[in-house]
């Protein structure tokens, strides 16, 4: 590229077995062909489980979402409607999905346990034409859906009251172009640094291009017991989860909640695959030296982690407790998920991202978007095939993070080493993540400073046990007095569970430089202290 220094863009070295070309020749044109490829090829392997014990195969499946869609017609939804799914993982919430893209309408998963101000915030901008509830098997949908005035909904191949479905709403429908690399397949919503939601968009070749494991040694096959206990409306759980596994013919165990003596019976009855966030690992080893057990997975072949950075020590007891190595994943949802994942051959302390995968072009510059020096740490800029196509209706932060020619500003900090392997150094953003999923502190502080006693409030994140914590410091309004637990309350309803913080300190006054900005860099050293 013009401009760039010599050796500071790395891509994946393309080989005979995943060069791009090759890889997206291999896709499917659209999500709904991934369906009509499973019933082709492996129609009477099992393609999802539950815990009710309730399965389907590749072959229902498929015949399940095109009856589905039919349905999904007569109530109103056609080509380019955003079809809302309030979810928590299970079978009914992958045909009503996949049933929307047979429509070529746009699906977007949520979820369930987000708060009602969340979900109607989401609503409110997506504006789609009908919002599913997957009521038959978390108590959260079904709040949702009764406070929004949804009807039971039976589809084809759903269980009776798995469904309920909001009225129809006005809804202007969205172009469609028919080219799988512009139409977009999936819309998933994630909380934007100013607090309010960003709808990215996904088109169907970025959802595939991460679902059919570029560059992978160690693909799901149709030999695989996949444990999905990430949720689907979260990025890490839909393509690199849940789709990839479809994607291989795999049997994908759907599971609604994690439970880390459920993952360890599993585990020890045949999972082939799990990828988790590090918490999850955390609660894993935490669950095996309360309890004395000794974890045992005799069959899993690939353990994976994403969502948020590990630690060293949680990264090694775990490789020491499941008996191989723990491939450490970096990716983003605006990038469809994956980006760059380590090398499970490789040996020692290995805590980098690994090389990304094949088609994506990396780099690392400075704050004026220079090249910097190979192994200098820099913003992690990305450009390639699973990129996002933008935010919907936000034409403004879309050009705030893509450029003209296509790359996209991650807003981390990372370096490139010799090998072109990837290492990420820290989030230039306030970011933080709470057992993988996204928490901006602006959103945080904007509900704390709606109690009408707080009259300003500032959100750090704080590194506990492999996992991230949610710390709040609030300066009380002249006179007012309110306390964590009264505040604790008031939160309670507005923000969802993992947003919730584990402290809230209140303070006579927040400190400040002389400007006003509050110095968050001394609220982190007193957090550290608690």
């Amino acid at each position: 590229m013009a401009g760039a220094a010599a050796g500071t863009i790395a891509t994946a070295a393309p080989t005979a077995l995943n060069s791009l070309a090759e890889i997206l020749a291999e896709l499917p044109p659209r999500l709904i062909d991934l369906v009509r490829r499973g019933t082709a090829r492996w129609p009477s392997q099992i393609a999802m489980s539950e815990p009710s014990g309730a399965s389907v195969t590749y072959g229902a499946f498929a015949a399940a979402v095109e009856a589905a869609s039919q349905r999904l017609v007569a109530l109103g939804i056609g080509s380019g409607d955003r079809v809302m799914i309030v979810n928590e993982n299970c079978i009914a919430a992958g045909i009503v999905f996949f049933a929307a893209s047979t429509l070529e309408a746009w699906p977007m998963l949520v979820n369930a346990r987000l708060s009602a101000r969340e979900i109607d915030t989401i609503a409110g901008h997506a504006e789609p034409r009908r919002i599913f509830f997957t009521v038959g098997l978390s108590a959260e949908a079904l709040a949702h859906a009764q406070r929004l005035g949804a009807v039971a909904c039976d589809l084809p191949g759903a269980a009776a009251g798995a469904l309920a479905v909001g009225a129809s709403r006005a809804a202007k429908p969205e172009a469609v172009t028919g080219d799988p690399e512009r139409d977009v397949g999936a819309l998933i919503y994630t909380s934007g640094t100013t607090g309010m939601p960003k709808g990215v968009m996904l088109s169907h070749r970025a959802c595939l291009y991460v679902a059919s494991s570029p560059g992978a040694q160690r693909r799901p096959t149709t030999e695989d017991l996949v444990y999905c206990t990430l949720p689907i409306a979260h990025i890490f759980g839909l393509t690199s989860t849940w789709l990839r596994g479809l994607y291989g013919g795999a049997h994908v165990m759907l599971m609604p909640r994690f439970s880390a003596e459920h993952l360890a019976d599993a585990l020890e009855r045949g999972v082939t695959i799990f990828q988790g966030v590090p918490q999850m690992y955390a609660k894993l080893l935490e669950y095996a030296r309360t309890s004395g057990r000794k974890l045992k997975a005799p069959s899993l072949r690939m353990a994976t982690v994403g969502g948020a950075p590990i630690e060293p020590e949680l990264k090694e007891a775990v490789e020491q407790a499941l008996g191989l190595r723990l491939v450490n994943g970096w990716g983003m949802t605006e990038f469809a998920s994956t980006v760059s994942r380590s090398l499970p051959q490789h040996t020692g302390r290995d805590i980098s991202a690994g090389p990304v995968l094949p088609g994506i072009e990396v780099r690392i510059v400075d704050e004026n978007g220079r090249d910097v020096v190979k192994g200098q740490p820099g913003e992690i800029w990305l450009r390639g095939p699973n990129c996002m196509l933008g935010y919907y209706k936000n034409p403004t932060a879309t050009r705030d993070v893509l450029t003209a020619d296509g790359w996209y500003k991650t807003g981390d900090l990372g370096s490139l080493a010799a090998d072109d392997t990837l290492y990420i150094v820290d989030r230039i953003r306030d970011l933080i993540i709470v057992s993988g999923f996204n928490v901006y502190p602006a959103e945080v502080e904007a509900e704390l400073t709606a109690h009408p006693a707080v009259t300003l409030a500032a959100v750090i994140g704080r590194r506990r046990h492999g996992n991230e914590e949610v710390i709040a410091f609030v300066q009380p309004a002249p006179g007012a007095r309110v306390s964590e637990a009264e505040l604790a309350q008031f939160l309670k309803p507005r923000l969802a569970p993992y947003k919730q913080p584990a402290r809230i300190m209140v303070m006579e006054q927040l400190p400040a430089a002389p400007t006003g900005k509050i110095l968050k860099a001394q609220l982190k050293a007193i957090a550290e202290s608690l």
